[in-house]
């Protein structure tokens, strides 16, 4: 059992304070044992995601932040940060050994095999995968929806055309996957939620948005205000937290620090009841450095998490 949090932490809550620079308690126990991690890296306290896991939040990585390693590292990542979950890219090399395949649909058969047996070996699972582009004709499409089918995963991230909405809607349905409207800053196709409102207006559920913060940060949206407008649309999200507001060159800071409002995302996200994968998207620096900032906004979600579960309805 999770214990409540203490009067500071509901004050803090109440007042909006960042969290990351507080220590949050539950029941008292002994120190976990750090995570094995890479040299020149920090040890990485073992997580507490049991508040998460009350509140159907599933806390992954969008392999696109380790975009300086091939997938099979990333996989690595993941596992020491904590995180049961990826969203791989199309595009990225499979391994070190084997850079010239690249995951998605044209992956050798034996290459994927591959990938599935690495996944299974660090307890990692493949929630998501884009940002894919869906070929207009149904035997690409297939193509598509078949390689996500063949690793488990639920939601399929892409900005698809117009013209390509019955068929995408169809396939979903054919191949029971979610397909996510991600949100590039404008001027993309879905910069706007109202552009996804009207996309998925009178479709199947299985259609909704991959709710991108970062992106609507630096298109001058307010993230909760966006999220808010897609209430039962919102498959999953690309959780970011920016360093400025209405700027394209904005940067990544370590989530609860920028200009996001991450913890008034993750209160309207418990309002909303939303349960699913909530993925770090972390496009600011590379190496050990990166390695670290995103063990930041893990360490930051699970103590939000641990808060917000207590925190009492408004």
């Amino acid at each position: 059992m999770i214990a409540a949090p203490s009067p500071l932490l509901v004050s803090l809550l109440a007042g909006g304070v960042a969290l990351a620079a507080v220590a949050f308690a539950v029941a008292p126990q002994a120190a976990p044992p750090p995570v094995a991690q890479q040299p020149g890296t920090a040890p990485i306290p073992a997580r507490d995601r049991r508040a998460a896991d009350a509140l159907g939040w599933r806390l992954s990585t969008q392999a696109w932040t380790f975009r300086d390693r091939t997938a099979f590292e990333v996989v690595d990542v993941a596992a020491r940060l904590g995180l049961d979950w990826i969203e791989l890219f199309p595009g990225q090399s499979l391994r070190p050994d084997a850079r010239d395949v690249k995951v998605g649909p044209a992956m050798p058969a034996e290459q994927l095999a591959a990938l599935r047996q690495k996944l299974a070996d660090a307890k990692v699972r493949a929630g998501g995968f884009g940002v894919a582009d869906v070929p207009k004709d149904e035997a690409g499409a297939r193509k598509l929806f078949e390689f996500v089918k063949a690793l488990g995963i639920e939601d399929l991230v892409a900005e698809p055309e117009s013209e390509s909405l019955d068929l995408v809607e169809k396939l979903a349905g054919e191949y029971e996957i979610k397909v996510a409207f991600h949100n590039h800053p404008e001027p993309s196709r879905y910069w706007n939620p109202d552009v996804v409102l009207a996309a998925v207006k009178g479709r199947s559920a299985r259609l909704g948005s991959c709710s991108d913060t970062g992106h609507w940060t630096r298109s001058g949206l307010v993230p909760v205000d966006c999220l808010k407008k897609l209430e039962g649309r919102v498959i999953e999200l690309h959780f970011k937290d920016l360093d400025a507001f209405g700027k394209h060159e904005a940067q990544d800071v370590p989530w609860g620090n920028g200009k996001s409002d991450a913890l008034g995302i993750l209160r309207e996200l418990k309002r909303q009841g939303f349960q699913g994968l909530i993925h770090v998207e972390y496009e600011t620096g590379q190496g050990a450095e990166l390695e670290a900032n995103v063990a930041k906004c893990v360490a930051w979600f699970d103590a939000t998490a641990r808060a917000l579960l207590h925190e009492t309805k408004r």
